[in-house]
């Protein structure tokens, strides 16, 4: 890429009634593509059911994916799981589950994977910031 840049900065220097076409061209081709980008990115992130979480209310126990666009997932209301199948036209309401399924999301605190990535972001930046408590932490 950065050898094009030059090429066409060596190119605008020496014909300069061409300068302005070739730079607006270059800004086109450039908005082109991070439009693109930004188009494929929404495209992965829709294929892959990529979303936020919500509130904490309702979440996802568990899925399975029984077609092509047909799910069976488990999801948690309150202190209430219910099975539910998700097709592209209809979502339908298979049974309510007697015996709890376990989330495989760690409740906050129990030592999970976001909350031990925290902790240890922690550590690093009081190390960073406060060399005293890395030394301390070196003579324990």
């Amino acid at each position: 890429m950065l050898p094009l840049l030059f090429c066409f900065s060596a190119s605008a220097q020496s014909d300069n009634s061409l300068t302005s076409v070739k730079s607006v061209v270059s800004i086109f081709l450039s908005l082109l593509l991070v439009i693109g980008i930004i188009f494929a990115l929404a495209w992965v992130m829709r294929r892959f059911n990529v979303a936020h979480a919500g509130s904490g209310q309702m979440k996802v126990v568990a899925s399975m994916v029984a077609g092509t666009k047909e799910k069976i997932m488990v999801i948690e209301v309150g202190d209430e799981q219910h099975l539910v199948g998700i097709t592209p036209n209809h979502i339908s309401h298979l049974s309510k589950l007697e015996t709890h399924l376990k989330s495989k999301q760690s409740p906050p605190g129990s030592g999970g994977g976001a909350d031990q990535f925290k902790q240890k972001l922690v550590q690093a930046m009081a190390g960073k910031m406060n060399p005293a408590v890395k030394q301390e932490n070196k003579h324990d």
